[in-house]
């Protein structure tokens, strides 16, 4: 019989992070609530392509509620580690609030 895989997923501070193109998911989805990243725009450094402009969203994964409805918190930073940054706080005290 064939075993199964886990997922192995990047994580940033004990939780998640799952990207599909420019949006990032950071947190569990069995959990009340998470973080929605998406990068507005990048620029070039060196070779690399960095996240200039980005929206944070904390949002309720309730799937019950309309899309406009799940949306907690909202702002936009100027780079991911900035937006990481407030993310994890968001998160935090949301989860713990319940």
């Amino acid at each position: 019989m064939a075993e199964k895989k886990k997922a192995k997923f990047l994580s940033y501070k004990g939780k998640p992070l799952v990207r599909c193109g420019n949006t990032i998911y950071y947190g569990y989805m069995n959990e009340p609530y998470v973080i929605l990243i998406q990068i507005k725009s990048s620029k070039k450094v060196q070779e690399l392509d960095v996240a200039d402009k980005v929206t944070i969203q904390l949002i309720r994964t309730d799937p019950s509620l309309r899309p406009k409805d799940t949306i907690v918190k909202k702002a936009d930073k100027m780079n991911l580690f900035q937006a990481m940054d407030i993310g994890a706080i968001w998160l935090e005290l949301a989860l713990k609030k319940g």
